[in-house]
């Protein structure tokens, strides 16, 4: 059985590595102002640029079910199945479209991630390695809706600013944020954003507490890859996360800018490690 892997483009990986793992994705809208622009055309520093020019966040736009309908519909054409990983529904109206547009196939398999950026990866990754194997496609898909709940994706953020804009956190709370330095931790649970360890001090200090720490309260890691997450960092501390990832035993360590979508909810400085539990 021939299957495609697919996904969409906040699934946050270089085209290195689609080609690697032969993931298929979609692209996001993206709607500078007036200006239509798509995720993986536009950089983080393009997005940055704009919101601190106008002072307004970019409008990211979600996949509808016609424009999943044709991408299943041409994905087919070379495969027997599609197992397709979808930003979670908590966050994004995207899943339940692509869910729509798969029931007017019997081949085509929607696993709502519960996730966002490399953490679907991390699902998509594995569903790649399950096919290689000889897997079919509803075993794999009904392994990877288990596999979901095992996802440790979490990051601190410098600022709230961009969470802010967005409606995703009060005035008052990123104002005493900013004002005392606390640094966030985000956590993805049940596929939604909710707040996690707060850390105090410069955000190079804070990513040096915020790895250890995830690292000892996740610690029963499936060791076989993680990835460094970000929308802005040092070498420096992308050098810390990699080695301390690669220091707690996993054997593929990956560092990955956050795409155009991510970034523009929660703007620079956003920084963390993602990786399955068992």
């Amino acid at each position: 059985m021939k299957i495609t892997i697919t996904a969409e483009s906040t699934i946050d990986l270089p085209q290195e590595l689609l080609n690697k793992y032969d993931i298929k994705t979609m692209p996001y809208s993206i709607y500078l102002g007036e200006t239509l622009c798509y995720d993986g055309q536009i950089s983080t520093k393009e997005i940055f640029d704009f919101v601190d020019k106008n002072k307004i966040l970019p409008q990211t736009g979600a996949i509808n079910e016609f424009q999943y309908t044709e991408f299943f519909e041409n994905n087919l054409k070379d495969c027997d199945a599609i197992i397709h990983f979808a930003l979670s529904s908590e966050i994004s109206s995207a899943c339940s479209n692509a869910i729509k547009a798969s029931k007017k196939f019997n081949n085509v398999f929607v696993v709502d991630t519960k996730s966002l950026s490399t953490g679907i990866a991390l699902l998509a990754i594995k569903a790649r390695k399950m096919a290689a194997c000889g897997k079919d496609a509803k075993t794999i898909y009904e392994q990877l809706i288990l596999d979901r709940e095992k996802l440790q994706v979490s990051f601190v953020i410098d600022k709230l600013d961009y969470l802010k804009k967005g409606g995703r956190c009060s005035s008052i709370m990123a104002f005493g944020a900013n004002l005392l330095k606390i640094h966030p931790q985000i956590v993805v649970k049940n596929g939604k954003m909710v707040s996690g360890k707060k850390y105090l001090g410069n955000f190079e200090s804070v990513i040096k507490k915020y790895v250890p720490d995830t690292l000892k309260e996740y610690g029963n890691i499936d060791n076989t890859i993680a990835f460094v997450t970000y929308t802005t960092a040092s070498e420096e501390s992308i050098e810390f996360a990699k080695n301390a990832l690669k220091n707690a035993g996993f054997k593929e360590v990956y560092n990955t800018t956050a795409g155009a979508t991510i970034s523009s909810h929660c703007g620079p400085n956003t920084f963390g490690i993602l990786y399955l539990t068992v």
